[in-house]
């Protein structure tokens, strides 16, 4: 058997699909904390290019979102800007990330410094200034 990675055929992630309850309604959330605008896409979805991974907003209207995992991570270089959208937006967090508000901005005790929002459907963001990304 061939160890792992040794064939060069790393998978590589390039899309995490987001449930929402309304597609236009994400269109504009998401257009205006990502400060782009999405692409609608067949079978009612719209897609965010967030660098080398895509953020496909799906509409389920016939049942409740499900959330996506813990958080979803991104980095930018501009972290006051995205907060005042998402200041702007009502969407900061209000929980505690190791007893500081996960809805301000911060730097983390692995040394990011962040924030953390939440879209109307239950799905954690994290925002991370670029340059404090914590690679382990």
């Amino acid at each position: 058997m061939a160890p792992i990675g040794a064939s060069g055929d790393v998978p590589r992630f390039f899309r995490l699909s987001v449930e929402v309850g309304d597609l236009d309604e994400a269109l504009v959330f998401y257009g205006r904390l990502f400060g782009m605008e999405g692409r609608r896409q067949a079978g009612a979805r719209a897609y965010f290019e967030c660098g080398p991974v895509t953020i496909s907003v799906q509409e389920v209207p016939h049942q409740a979102p499900h959330p996506a995992a813990k958080a979803l991570y991104f980095t930018v270089g501009d972290l006051e800007a995205v907060f005042g959208r998402a200041e702007t937006l009502g969407c900061l967090s209000t929980e505690q990330v190791h007893d500081a508000p996960a809805g301000a901005i911060a730097v983390r005790p692995w040394g990011e410094r962040s924030f953390y929002a939440q879209d109307p459907w239950g799905n954690p963001l994290c925002f991370v200034e670029e340059g404090t990304v914590y690679l382990g």
